[in-house]
């Protein structure tokens, strides 16, 4: 599993790094997302679905989200 800390990066810019993150990795690798951006962690989940990428789970906790994505 990769893991990615995009806390302070805010929407569109953290699914532009997600996206240069998951084109590194192969078919059925995880990358863990962490972010702070309520935006993003809204809009991140269904672009990704959108590029054919499975959503693990999104988890939300004070202040930060966790969305695991499978490539």
């Amino acid at each position: 599993m990769q893991r990615l800390d995009l806390t302070g990066v805010t929407c569109p810019l953290n699914w532009a790094k997600a996206k240069v993150a998951l084109a590194d990795l192969l078919p059925g690798d995880i990358l863990e997302l962490t972010l702070d951006d309520p935006r993003g962690a809204r809009d991140l989940p269904g672009a990704a679905e959108a590029e054919g990428h499975v959503v693990v789970s999104s988890t939300a906790e004070p202040g930060r989200w966790v969305i695991t994505i499978e490539k």
